[in-house]
């Protein structure tokens, strides 16, 4: 039997993306083990991240200076604007370094099974900045669900006043892919996103 305190450890832990109870018990203990060298440390670092971290109020990213860096750097491409869901969507994304321009983080997606409108998320604030400032294209890199889909096609509709080219991210074969292991909606999309060789 365990104490309660490791007992309310592992149930929040478990409440982590992709931890369930038994992989947050496996963390637990082995944080435990390495108390000075990793729990402690950790600890530290997730309260000084609890009282330094804020969201930016240009993009909605997470940083420790208003606005972030990203929003800062000059050495960005002003001209573009890409789209996302969450703030791990422009990590991932300013990760690749392949894009080089400005974010706009939504949080999260129209749902109409979950009660989630378009005042639910940050639409106004990036139709806003669409009339305020000159961007060339709008890049909506939202997820190929139906909830993504969905709200892509409505901040499409959004914009469409404005001159400004909208595009999505193509969707279909990922790289390294083979096509038999794919689903078939996956090869339906890939598909139909076909371009000339």
């Amino acid at each position: 039997m365990t104490g309660s305190e490791i007992n309310q450890a592992v149930e929040l832990l478990a409440k982590l993306p992709g931890l369930g109870p038994r992989s947050a018990r496996r963390a637990i203990l082995h944080l435990l083990k390495r108390k000075e060298t990793l729990l402690l440390p950790l600890a530290d670092a997730l309260t000084e991240a609890a009282k330094q971290v804020r969201q930016c109020s240009h993009c909605g990213n997470l940083d420790t200076t208003e606005p972030c860096g990203l929003c800062l750097d000059i050495s960005r491409d002003r001209s573009t604007l890409c789209v996302v869901e969450e703030v791990a969507d422009l990590w991932a994304l300013n990760r690749s370094g392949i894009y080089r321009g400005l974010y706009h983080v939504l949080g999260g997606t129209l749902s109409a099974l979950d009660g989630i409108g378009p005042e639910d998320l940050n639409i106004a604030r990036l139709i806003k900045r669409a009339q305020d400032q000159e961007f060339r294209e709008i890049i909506l890199a939202t997820g190929a669900t139906v909830d993504g889909q969905t709200t892509a096609h409505y901040i499409a509709e959004q914009l469409n006043s404005q001159n400004i080219q909208v595009s999505r991210l193509a969707h279909g074969v990922p790289v390294g892919g083979e096509l038999d292991y794919l689903d078939d909606g996956t090869l339906i999309t890939a598909l139909n996103s076909r371009r000339p060789f």
